[in-house]
């Protein structure tokens, strides 16, 4: 096998939640350029039709599926969804999530439940309902979706960095477990993205500048920078990384 066939994801089904916009819909959009067919996930029934048109676009096969992934029980919906177009999944990406900001004195206890079961109750649900199949199947790849914020604390938001550090924990945990049967568990943490999630800081022109001052590539990144780390780690390439935590991030960890 060549060092390019090595990154080949043809003949493969990926499922990547969060797929409507943003670094959701870029990651499954590489997946498909790599050559994986693609359930694109998002939480309306129709919320990620263009990223699935998208996908056809570049001759892969595309399918919906949706459900809340506050909702345990939507989440269950969601996977037997993907199962049933796709038929199975050799790759998860666990990307759709939120974030709330409130001071931490403040911050909604409805909110905290809100944040910590869509970023990480529903990241251990895909990952369990799937995982059975990888382990049955001796393959697959999972890559959940960290954060900078995986690593240190942040402002304001107390729920989303606690859900964060625990997908990382997560990660490591089933990579423990399941790397010694070929199926291989890891996380993405990207940096200052320019997403809906990170608008409120953009325009804060004082954080804003913070930022910006302190990532040594001088930009924020855009969605596409993460094209070639999710699919090297959905990837034969990535057969012996378990359990690791790439950083995406222009150097901010380095700084």
């Amino acid at each position: 096998m060549s060092v390019l066939d090595l990154f080949s994801l043809s003949g493969k089904r990926a499922l990547v939640t969060g797929a409507s916009r943003g670094l959701g819909r870029a990651m499954a959009l590489a997946l498909a350029d790599a050559g994986a067919a693609v359930v694109c996930a998002s939480s309306s029934p129709d919320g990620a039709a263009k990223t699935a048109d998208a996908v056809r676009a570049l001759g892969r096969d595309a399918w919906l599926a949706h459900g809340d992934l506050a909702d345990a029980s939507a989440v269950a919906r969601m996977a037997d969804e993907a199962e049933r177009v796709a038929g199975r999944i050799d790759i998860l990406v666990n990307n759709g999530g939120t974030i709330a900001r409130h001071p931490a004195v403040e911050f909604p206890t409805g909110e905290w439940e809100r944040v910590l079961r869509t970023n990480l109750d529903a990241t251990w649900q895909l990952s369990q309902r799937f995982g059975r199949g990888m382990l049955d199947r001796g393959a697959g790849k999972i890559v959940n979706v960290a954060s900078l914020l995986s690593f240190s604390g942040g402002i304001t938001v107390p729920a989303y960095t606690a859900s964060k550090h625990a997908v990382a924990g997560v990660t490591k945990a089933l990579a423990n477990e399941w790397a010694s049967r070929n199926v291989q568990v890891n996380a993405i943490a990207p940096g200052y993205f320019a997403t809906d999630n990170t608008a409120g800081l953009r325009a804060d022109e004082r954080r804003a500048a913070e930022i910006s001052g302190r990532i040594p590539a001088a930009r924020w990144g855009q969605p596409s920078d993460l094209a070639g780390a999710v699919v090297f780690l959905a990837s034969a390439a990535s057969d012996y990384v378990n359990g690791h935590i790439l950083v995406v991030d222009g150097g901010w960890m380095a700084r």
